[in-house]
Order: structure tokens, then sequence, then C-alpha cells
């Protein structure tokens, strides 16, 4: 074994979600998953933007660290209102809420 070249193993990511897109039934579960990820964007872009450390949102909101983590990785559970509001808060943010009328095919 210790004579075997290492021989890494490409994997382009995209190419394979473009791929896997094709599939009706896999392009329906992932589109749906997209409002999930939003939030996880918004988040995480929110607490880069005020520059603090998961450990500081974590102090200032009155949790843990794994539970910013969590709230940050999307775990199994959704946050609440209030959880929102009050990461929001900690990293100087407005929490907004809206509701928007869905587009249709044609419309995207």
């Amino acid at each position: 074994m210790e004579d075997l070249p290492y021989q890494p193993v490409r994997y382009d990511v995209q190419a394979a979600i473009r791929k896997d897109l094709e599939n009706e039934e896999f392009r329906k579960e992932f589109e749906a998953l997209e409002p999930k990820y939003a939030l996880i964007r918004e988040l995480l872009a929110a607490r880069k933007m005020s520059g603090m450390t998961q450990e500081a949102v974590a102090s200032k909101i009155g949790t843990t660290k794994s539970a910013i983590c969590r709230l940050e990785a999307g775990s199994k559970h959704s946050p609440s209102i209030t959880t929102l509001r009050k990461y929001a808060e900690a990293v100087g943010c407005e929490l907004v809420i809206k509701l928007e009328p869905k587009r249709t095919k044609a419309e995207a």
C-alpha cells in the first residue's frame, strides 16, 4: 500500500448538481430547500457584516455558541421568530419578513 501513488479524484460539485437537476424529482426537492438556504445565507452575511463571532452573538443573545452554530447550519428545527429577532438585533440588523407572490415559470 505504501507504494501506491497518491491520485486524487477530481469531483466538480457544480457539474454534478447541474446533472442531478435534470432529474425532475431531484429538482423539485432541491428547489424546495431554497428558502432554508436563503435564510442561512442571510444569517451568515449579517454576522460577517457585523464582524462578530458565533461566540459574541451567543453571548449577546444569552445562548451558547453551539446553538448559534445549529441556527446557522440550518438544523432540523426551524428557528422561532423570537430567536431570529434576537439574532438580528445582536448583529445590528432588523428582522424583516415578507410574503411574495409565487412566480410562474413564464416569469422566471
